[in-house]
This record gives structure tokens, C-alpha cells and sequence, in this order.
């Protein structure tokens, strides 16, 4: 699969999260989609990032999950928003590292999720979802 393949089936995978999202009363924002490689070294450099972060190659986003006005900044307030994602094919890094705030989402075309890159590549948002490299 070609990378704009992908990024094509991962916007497919967050519009369905946004839909469902919506359908439920839960509001989101985006945080960040895209990172210029400079702007993911710099992250890398002050330890909220990594520098290969998939944001670099369009296949993360970040999102601010809001219920009834209010700003949500625990990991369990995200669960549904979590599941979901995982019966679209992702992988949820609120299972693996439940004391974050930020939940990391990481999706592999062939069905192995690469967590380990996408939880370190995306510190400080409300919840980041990726779509990974096999």
C-alpha cells in the first residue's frame, strides 16, 4: 500500500471516529494532523515527541475530546473514544499505559500495531490516532 493509500484509509478510519463521536454527544477538536520533520525534532529534543513521529507522514492526529462544554483530561474519560477506535482496527495505548492522559492509537495495515512508535510520538494531546508502517 502507498503512503497516500494510507493516508487515505486513515482519514476514512478518523472520519468514522468523529461520526460515532458525534452521534454520541461527545464534542472533539483538532489538536495537531500535521508536523513538519523540524518541528518533530524539536519535540523529540525537549522529550515530548519522537522525531519519526507519523504525524511527519500525515498518519496521525491529534484530537481534545469535550463532554457537555467540558474539557476531558483523564484517560478513562477517553474509554469509548478508545474501544471504538480499536473496533475500527486500532491499537489503544490507554490499555497498555493507563496513567497518561493522552490515549495513542496506532493501526498497521497488516494487523500488528506499532504502539510502542506512536505512544512516544505523541505527547501532550488529548488523544492521537495513527496509522502505522508494517
Amino acid at each position: 500500500m502507498t503512503l497516500s493509500e494510507k493516508q487515505q484509509l486513515f482519514t476514512v478510519m478518523v472520519a468514522n471516529l468523529i461520526h460515532w463521536a458525534e452521534e454520541r454527544g461527545y464534542r472533539l477538536t483538532f489538536g495537531e494532523a500535521f508536523r513538519t520533520p523540524e518541528q518533530a525534532a524539536l519535540n523529540a529534543k525537549k522529550g515530548s515527541g519522537i522525531s519519526n513521529s507519523l504525524h511527519t507522514q500525515r498518519l496521525a492526529v491529534d484530537f481534545n475530546l469535550f463532554v457537555n462544554g467540558q474539557y476531558q483530561t483523564r484517560t478513562e474519560d477517553y474509554l469509548p473514544l478508545g474501544e471504538y477506535w480499536e473496533s475500527l482496527g486500532g491499537s489503544w495505548g490507554g490499555r497498555s499505559n493507563p496513567d497518561r492522559m493522552v490515549i495513542i492509537s496506532a493501526w498497521n495495515i497488516t494487523g500488528c500495531a506499532d504502539e510502542s512508535r506512536a505512544v512516544a510520538g505523541c505527547g501532550g494531546a488529548g488523544v492521537c490516532l495513527g496509522l502505522a508502517d508494517s
